[in-house]
């Protein structure tokens, strides 16, 4: 296991380097740009704001440059703006510089925002880490009791309505059910027992340690049962499938007719090889809860996480917080995966990753 532990340490940086690369021609592909964002906006400026912007250049030059909606806007503009964002240079140099940079973990700045990319992810980690892994945990709380139960009561009446709610569960969008919570239980509509925006009060600070927790429970508990409700269903049905088809194998026979308990047949044996399959899912589970997930959340709760981080600097073409946020996506993925692995050696020595 300690080979394969070190293999993949080593492969760590290879796939990075491709993710890097891979998303950068994307980019350097992909029309529009932060320099095209900027003229856009100089282009809906009114004419006391233009003249402001562009007091050090020559008016009276028009651009040739190739960008969407830079006719009208002077050349040396242009050119300000490629020297501001880097684009005056080869791509393969800023690619090396990229590289260099993402390896001793300096993302730089922000094109619109003036704080580092580092900082402005470590400010958002803790809203997203709170969702994701406060989700993670109550999904496979509430899913594998669940999945096992309904496994053992295959076809019984607890069987029929569980999976009827689990269906129920998953038909319903998490944003649907987010404004459903927000109404009923945030002062929509109804009644206001949960706060609508924010992971703390204003006076958290001047709080005891007692009530800061109660304060941070109150405040996530609605986006996370939003997230619960959208994500425990699969994991329900695919925790029931897997202890179905143990529990079908003629190891589960000899046990039972070895005379021992149901409980050491389902928790000694079933138990180990059932959950080989949940364990894999772990890692992608965790990742959605994270960022892909949370994004809507996020928006519908005014909670400024890393999805949302992630999908303004989407919106606004800001590059080195878009590369930025995906270096750590992958970087967290990467890392999750190999627990996982890990785990499954522990759950089951029978593993050997050697020879992968």
């Amino acid at each position: 296991m300690r080979q394969y532990i070190i293999k993949r340490l080593l492969l760590i940086p290879v796939t990075l380097l491709g993710i890097l690369a891979v998303n950068f021609a994307i980019v350097q592909m992909a029309p529009g740009g932060p320099v095209e964002h900027i003229l856009a906006q100089y282009s809906g400026m009114n004419t006391d704001a233009k003249s402001q912007l562009t007091s050090s250049v020559q008016m009276n030059s028009q651009s040739s440059s190739s960008y969407q909606g830079s006719y009208g806007v002077p050349e040396e503009l242009v050119k300000e703006l490629e020297h501001q964002f880097g684009f005056d240079k080869p791509w393969p140099q800023r690619f090396i510089k990229m590289v260099k940079d993402y390896a001793m973990f300096d993302f730089g700045n922000s094109y619109y925002r003036d704080k580092s990319v580092l900082s402005l992810i470590g400010e958002r980690m803790p809203v997203s880490i709170s969702l994701g892994l406060w989700s993670t945990l109550i999904i496979y709380l509430i899913a594998i009791p669940l999945g096992i139960r309904k496994a053992v009561r295959d076809g019984t009446s607890f069987d029929v309505w569980t999976s009827f709610a689990v269906v129920i569960g998953s038909a319903i969008p998490v944003f649907l059910f987010a404004v459903f919570l927000i109404v009923f239980l945030a002062g929509g509509t109804y009644w206001q027992i949960f706060p609508l925006r924010g992971l703390t009060s204003d006076n958290f600070e001047q709080l005891d340690f007692i009530h800061k927790i109660l304060d941070y429970f109150w405040h996530i508990a609605l986006p996370v049962t939003a997230m619960v409700i959208g994500g425990f269903a699969s994991l329900t049905m695919l925790t029931k499938n897997s202890f179905l088809e143990e529990l079908n194998k003629p190891y589960v026979l000899t046990a039972r007719a070895k005379g021992l308990s149901e409980n050491k047949v389902l928790y000694g044996h079933v138990f180990r090889n059932a959950m080989l399959i949940v364990i894999a899912g772990f890692p992608a589970l965790l990742i959605k809860m994270l960022f892909t997930g949370s994004l809507l959340i996020e928006v519908i709760f005014s909670l400024n996480g890393l999805g949302l981080l992630g999908y303004e600097a989407i919106t606004t073409r800001d590059y080195p917080i878009i590369f930025g946020t995906l270096y750590v996506f992958a970087l967290l993925g990467l890392v999750l995966k190999l627990i996982s692995d890990i785990t499954y050696s522990l759950v089951d020595p029978r593993i050997n990753f050697n020879k992968i």
